[in-house]
């Protein structure tokens, strides 16, 4: 049995989600400028948006060790990280910092939260331990 296979479903969607993460930062560092045009923002001509791609990588590599180690507190909370993505991006439209299509790059972040968070539900809920469990 492999790894992916032993994993529950939401370690499986943080996991894939991860996999997402790593290509998009991948291609912010490397080849931002076939992307950007495409959501309606200029060509890159400054380092930043490769450093937005770096940390993008770094991001995926967290999700990645989550998922492998079954970490429910960081699929619980990325959760909620996702779900904001759009909100943020629409505050940015609304502010006139960025094009209305900036918008079109959300609806993964939400997909992907919904199917961890479905995953999550259908799991027990783990035991406390340590000394928390023994004041109960």
């Amino acid at each position: 049995m492999n790894a992916f296979n032993a994993m529950s479903a939401a370690a499986r969607s943080i996991f894939v989600y991860a996999i997402y993460v790593f290509g998009l930062g991948a291609t912010l560092l490397l080849v931002p400028n076939i992307p950007l045009p495409i959501f309606g923002l200029p060509q890159a001509s400054e380092v930043w948006i490769r450093v937005a791609g770096m940390t993008v990588i770094f991001l995926s590599i967290i999700y990645f060790v989550a998922a492998l180690n079954e970490y429910r507190a960081t699929f619980q909370v990325s959760i909620w990280i996702r779900f904001t993505v759009p909100v943020f991006f629409a505050a940015f439209i609304v502010a006139g910092y960025a094009p209305w299509n900036l918008i079109l790059l959300t609806p993964l972040d939400v997909l992907f939260a919904i199917w961890t968070w479905s995953a999550l539900r259908g799991l027990p809920r783990p035991a406390l331990s340590g000394s928390a469990s023994r004041a109960r």
